[in-house]
């Protein structure tokens, strides 16, 4: 018997069309938001933002971005029922981890009189930054930790997906700047139902190199 984590994988795939009549219901969204929240990240640091693009006005604002290139993926943006904008600040600082040190201690994790201890862990940080403040390589790597969780997510709840690279980075950032804030999108998901007919990727077999060429046990 195949185990449930297993299952899960196997039939997730890369969706190539979807079927624009329908739309995720709101209890599988409220389970991919808090699957988002709890996305692990080095030293809790959660350094994102997930834009979420729902109404026909944010998708239109959304189809816009795609003016100057990438529009093989442009059709995704109003045929699936939602597209989820993974952003990472690129210029993580101490005021930042800051907010996580005082939710810890919110939450009973961390005791308030102990906080100025909190931020021995913040060293990590300061081992990513560069003289400028950027250190945008290693929040876009915890980005990617939150976007593997949401892809597994989405498998579990029967639903389809396409992550996108193919995004205009650039221009997103002007058309949701208000949004954003400073932070930086180079990666977005489609999330929906596909459409049974056209989308071919479905009918393929699954690929992938064999366990023993990507998988050392010492």
């Amino acid at each position: 018997m195949t185990h449930p984590i297993i299952a899960d994988l196997e039939k997730r795939y890369t969706t190539k069309k979807y079927d624009a009549s329908k739309r995720i219901p709101q209890q599988d969204l409220d389970v991919i938001y808090q699957a988002l929240r709890l996305s692990p990240s080095s030293i809790n640091s959660q350094p994102w933002k997930f834009i979420v693009i729902e109404s026909d006005a944010a998708k239109q604002r959304m189809h816009e971005t795609f003016a100057n290139k990438f529009q093989f993926n442009q059709k995704h943006v109003f045929d699936a029922s939602h597209i989820i904008l993974f952003a990472y600040n690129p210029a993580y600082n101490r005021d930042d981890y800051a907010k996580v040190i005082d939710q810890d201690i919110a939450s009973g994790r961390t005791k308030a009189e102990d906080r100025e201890q909190g931020f021995g862990a913040y060293a990590f940080v300061e081992l990513n930054t560069d003289e400028q403040g950027n250190n945008r390589a290693w929040t876009k790597a915890q980005t990617y930790i939150a976007l593997g969780n949401t892809l597994h997510t989405l498998a579990r709840l029967g639903l389809h997906s396409t992550t996108m690279e193919g995004v205009d980075s650039e221009l997103i950032g002007k058309v949701f700047k208000d949004e954003l804030d400073g932070y930086v999108c180079d990666v977005a998901v489609a999330i929906g139902y596909h459409d049974e007919s056209g989308d071919y990727n479905a009918k393929l077999p699954k690929s992938r190199l064999a366990q023993d060429s990507v998988v050392t046990v010492l």
